[in-house]
């Protein structure tokens, strides 16, 4: 890419986009076009192709999706497949209809089987059954790998597929009843420490209610007291987490330094498993999470496990040496991360 090249970001205000766009005006980048929802549904097959037409981006971020937590995934799971799927199609096949240079697909390692061997590793994908909480997601996200790799093959194209871990950090979405598990934990630990220090105007102030006992009575729903923070499961799991400024700076370095062809071994009679998984390598359990949010908010409280709720698959961690070989590592701290955010959430 050239500093002046046109390059659009769709979904530049959740997580990821907001994290790619910085990254990219940061290193000089110039031309990028960006919409809201309200400016262009993805998901709306002929206001993509207008949008194509009228803008001729050289390059594309596809970082715009339907994203959501265990609850969210299993509860909306018609919302999550449909919407994904569509606007997966429209945007990758505009790409090609529109001479698109390259294109660089954001996924999820939930794309990988539920009791998949560890480290995940590119070549496991579909070898087996997927968790059924998130399995809609999953099977979308899985129809966008095999989109671009069969775009590529059959015309062509330069379309790479990149599966971040589990991601968090400035603009994360911290809804109690959506979230995933890291932006929760912050906001719920956050809010019990509020509480517990009898600092009721910012509880009211941070809930938009109406007043500190419409607050009492909603955040007890999610076991949030100032006495103590209820967390699903038994807080076994294990899991990765990204910052995402990191995660910008590996798309943006795979944009700028590879192409599609980096991706998988030179004389493959089967071209597949193409993708490339983004993270640490490193995983951390949920309850060892919890402990060292808890410690950064400096709530003095209980963390209280509720082993009745669903834990969802016992690890997920990425084998990221195919993104090490390509000449990108990770560079923040889980814990200075969760620094940085809770500064960032407590000032926004």
């Amino acid at each position: 890419m050239k500093k002046d090249s046109k390059i659009y970001v769709a979904g530049h205000r959740g997580l990821v986009g907001s994290a790619l766009l910085e990254n990219l005006q940061s290193k000089g980048y110039q031309n990028i076009v960006t919409k809201t929802h309200k400016e262009l549904d993805l998901t709306n097959q002929k206001n993509v192709a207008e949008f194509f037409v009228k803008e001729k981006p050289e390059y594309v971020f596809l970082a715009a999706a339907k994203v959501g937590g265990i609850v969210a995934n299993n509860v909306y799971r018609a919302d999550f497949i449909y919407e994904n799927l569509m606007i997966q199609n429209n945007v990758i096949h505009q790409s090609y209809v529109n001479s698109v240079k390259k294109l660089l697909f954001l996924g999820s390692t939930c794309i990988y089987p539920k009791d998949c061997t560890q480290p995940m590793k590119e070549e496991y994908l579909l070898t087996d059954e997927l968790e059924y909480t998130n399995e809609p997601y999953a099977i979308a996200k899985i129809a966008g790998i095999k989109m671009c790799e069969s775009y590529n093959i059959q015309h062509n194209t330069n379309f790479i597929s990149v599966m971040p871990t589990n991601l968090y950090g400035p603009n994360d979405n911290f809804d109690l009843e959506r979230s995933h598990v890291l932006p929760a934990l912050i906001r719920k630990i956050h809010l019990a420490k509020l509480l517990s220090e009898n600092r009721y105007k910012e509880v009211v102030s941070d809930l938009c209610v109406s007043d500190i006992e419409e607050a009492k009575v909603y955040l007890s729903k999610f076991g949030v007291s100032g006495n103590s923070v209820e967390i699903w499961g038994t807080g076994k799991p294990k899991r990765e987490f990204l910052w995402s400024k990191d995660m910008a700076d590996a798309c943006v370095f795979i944009m700028e330094k590879r192409n599609f062809v980096d991706t998988y071994t030179k004389g493959q009679t089967e071209i597949r498993n193409t993708h490339i998984n983004i993270g640490t390598g490193e995983d951390i359990s949920i309850s060892e999470l919890a402990v060292m949010i808890k410690s950064i908010v400096g709530f003095n409280g209980e963390l209280v496990f509720n082993s009745e709720k669903p834990d969802g698959t016992l690890r997920k961690l990425t084998d990221v040496s195919k993104l090490n070989e390509l000449g990108w590592k990770h560079k923040v701290n889980l814990e200075n991360g969760i620094k940085e955010m809770y500064d960032w959430y407590t000032k926004k």
